[in-house]
């Protein structure tokens, strides 16, 4: 068996906070995306089908521009902010 890493990929993401700006920045981010905003979450159509994002969650757009949603232990353990 052998051992691999992840490779440095730079991806786009937005935290979802559950309020209107936080919406608008979905927009922007997810673009013409199919996408439902809720007040205390969003829908987001997924290569996995539609997925749920809680508020704290972060959208991610991927390497090849699909979305999905990823809880914040999970993003803080797996990204650091690119300056």
């Amino acid at each position: 068996m052998a051992k691999y890493r992840k490779k440095p990929v730079v991806i786009e993401a937005v935290q979802w906070a559950g309020t209107v700006g936080s919406a608008k920045e979905m927009e922007v981010l997810l673009g013409d995306s199919n996408w439902q905003y809720y007040q205390k979450c969003i829908l987001i159509d997924t290569l996995k089908g539609s997925m749920t994002a809680s508020i704290g969650d972060w959208i991610i757009k991927g390497i090849k521009g699909e979305f999905y949603p990823c809880k914040p232990d999970i993003f803080e353990a797996t990204y650091e902010l690119v300056e």
